[in-house]
């Protein structure tokens, strides 16, 4: 599997400074989450409805952990959130940290063995590969990880379960949200406020299994 992308503010000053005059950056250091990730999940619960106390959710490339971090604050009491990425993440309270690349026979097993049987009731991806410049090279990369979020909520999600991925809108995101609405009910299309406005990124956000 790809790993996810880290993205760091390590530009030239003027990103450095662009980045750091970021409202969203700043509330989410305010606010204590771990990356301006988690303001994005939020906004998408916030509309979606997708967290509740007593859910299951898979979070897939976790690390640095924002959204396992909100997660884990809006499905307790009594949810489980199980953390997958293929480098370690400090911990986080309420969350269940699973260091293995997902897409593996061994992985997968790792992640069910965290899940300790359960069906997910969320299956999130905030996953992106790291990024060349190309879009010949990255687009693809991007389209092949939300496939794998789609292949693995296939085999952990719940019937009535809910998938949000990060895809970049570009060649092959129109014929991957029509496999999304193959598989799923209904499928809808979130760009929180979060997400800079220039940025290609979108996030899929697929209900009810239909196969």
């Amino acid at each position: 599997m790809a790993k996810a992308k880290r993205r760091r503010c390590c530009g030239s000053p003027s990103r450095r400074a662009q980045h750091e005059a970021d409202p969203f950056v700043r509330r989410a250091r305010a606010e204590g989450w771990r990356s301006r990730a988690a303001l994005k999940l939020e906004a998408i619960d916030e509309r979606d409805r997708l967290l509740a106390p007593g859910r299951v959710v898979v979070d897939l490339g976790a690390a640095p952990g924002g959204w396992s971090q909100l997660a884990a604050q809006r499905v307790a009491p009594g949810g489980v959130v199980v953390a997958v990425d293929c480098l370690a993440m400090a911990p986080l309270p309420g969350v269940r940290c699973v260091e293995a690349d997902f897409a593996t026979d061994d992985g997968l097993r790792a992640v069910q063995t965290a899940l300790e049987g359960r069906e997910a009731d969320v299956v999130l991806s905030d996953m992106a590969p790291n990024l060349t410049g190309h879009a010949a090279v990255d687009q693809p990369a991007a389209m092949g990880l939300a496939e794998l979020a789609a292949d693995f909520a296939g085999r952990a999600l719940k019937q009535d379960g809910v998938l949000v991925a990060k895809c970049f809108q570009g060649e092959g995101f129109d014929a991957f949200r029509a496999e999304l609405g193959r598989l799923f009910a209904r499928v809808s299309v979130r760009k929180p406020d979060a997400s800079r406005s220039a940025s290609r990124e979108v996030y899929l956000v697929a209900r009810g299994r239909s196969v």
